[in-house]
């Protein structure tokens, strides 16, 4: 088995921003945004930090970069990366929902450890001063969009004809009611002229979402199979989610067990135009209704859903895995995650604390790879990870170089999305090894 190296010893990431990490082929560099947390190397001065590992793929070496010094302790905060055409990169960033800015900063030419200064664009005349979260870089029909969580706590974007040299504000992509802490996880996925979607109703704290599909194309919000709900995308009338396709029903029926909380995990799109998600739902039937909207209702056992969609067709929905327990008290539907190969999408990598082999509980959250020769029928496991001690969590493949296969993940102990002992670790190898 490869041994993983570690290239950051202080980080950890959320899974509502992409791309977190991204390959510069021509130069042989992986970039890997990441969080430092006071428990970690560094402690309290180095707490909140947004970084940038800059790993040398073709020596091995490796270098952190800082953004921005003692920002938030917070893996919410984590940047988004794009390659511009000129050679530069663009990184960008938020805090947690605790002020209004979207910051941003662009590298010298095919340098991503030498940036130029930050600057920001401010969220308030729309948000009337309640935050903005999340950052997500996606290019449609020429044009730049950073789509976030803002107004009314729903998705919404910027746009950039200039790469990321300046932003306006684009408008929002859905309303509705607010429901206790925010509207909305969104993952999405683009090819030039198209922007697809998978997202919630609300947080699955609050409410039993079901998981939607949809995609930006030709200026229209479309449902999968093609049909218009919003004519004039991010425009002032923006419609709630509930209009797109449904792909994981809330409450319905897997092998004689009710799925309910769903929550969106990774979207994928092949050369094909294929589609592949990775969705959440909770094996969750509570004696008092009520308590399932409990801040530390334990959920034990929650399901991984893999999902693919055809060309032109309909999605395909099965149960992938077990994903275990709940990992943190307060935050009883986060898990280990997956990651789907964003160059093969019958390829993924499970961070889970029981074996998708055979079923057996391990000690901690350990990385599998799975593959699938029939779109998601049937698996066959690999361990990536062993007998830790520790969990290992979040994988992430990134993308950029169709050759290789850089998995990142991060390793240690998490107790909060503020706190955090982990370490940044990759495994490369070449594809088709």
């Amino acid at each position: 088995m490869d041994v993983a190296r570690v290239i950051n010893d202080n980080g950890a990431w959320c899974w509502f921003q992409d791309e977190r990490a991204l390959v510069d082929p021509e130069r042989g560099l992986l970039v890997v945004g990441s969080i430092a947390a006071p428990e970690g190397p560094g402690g309290d001065e180095r707490a909140g930090n947004v970084e940038l590992t800059v790993v040398d793929l073709w020596s091995g070496t490796s270098e952190v970069v800082v953004l921005h010094e003692r920002f938030e302790a917070d893996d919410h905060d984590v940047p988004a990366l794009w390659r511009r055409r000129d050679g530069r990169w663009l990184a960008v960033y938020t805090k947690h929902k605790t002020d209004d800015l979207t910051r941003w900063r662009v590298s010298e030419p095919g340098d991503p450890r030498r940036w130029g200064p930050e600057q920001a664009f401010d969220w308030s005349e729309f948000t009337g001063g309640r935050g903005v979260t999340y950052s997500n870089l996606h290019e449609l029909d020429g044009r730049l969009y950073c789509f976030a969580r803002a107004v009314n706590d729903d998705p919404c974007a910027l746009v950039s004809d200039d790469e990321g040299d300046t932003w306006a504000y684009a408008g929002k992509l859905f309303t509705r009611p607010k429901v206790g802490y925010v509207n909305g996880y969104t993952r999405y996925v683009s090819q030039s002229a198209r922007v697809d979607l998978i997202t919630t109703d609300h947080h699955p704290r609050d409410y039993n979402n079901s998981i939607y599909h949809g995609y930006l194309e030709g200026g229209a919000l479309h449902r999968t199979d093609g049909t218009i709900v919003d004519k004039v995308a991010l425009d002032a009338d923006a419609p709630s989610q509930v209009e797109l396709t449904t792909v994981l029903a809330a409450d319905s029926v897997w092998d004689g067990e009710p799925m309910t909380h769903c929550w969106t995990i990774d979207l994928r799109r092949g050369e094909d135009g294929s589609l592949a998600a990775v969705l959440l739902a909770r094996r969750d039937t509570p004696e008092r209704p009520e308590d399932a909207f409990a801040r530390e209702h334990p959920v034990p056992d929650h399901r991984f859903f893999y999902a693919r969609l055809a060309p032109g067709g309909t999605w395909q929905v099965r149960q992938l895995a077990k994903a275990g327990h709940g990992l943190l008290t307060h935050e009883n539907d986060y898990t280990g995650l997956v990651a789907i190969d964003p160059y093969d999408l019958d390829s993924l990598y499970v961070s889970t604390p029981i074996d998708p082999r055979d079923g057996t509980a391990l000690q901690h959250h350990e990385i599998f790879h799975g593959r699938t020769a029939d779109a998601g029928i049937g698996w066959t496991w690999t361990p990536v990870t062993e007998r830790s001690i520790v969990d290992n969590l979040r994988p992430i493949v990134a993308p950029g170089d169709p050759g290789r296969v850089p998995l990142l993940w991060f390793r240690g102990t998490m107790t909060a999305s503020q706190h955090y002992a982990c370490e940044v670790v990759l495994l490369d190898s070449p594809r088709g090894r």
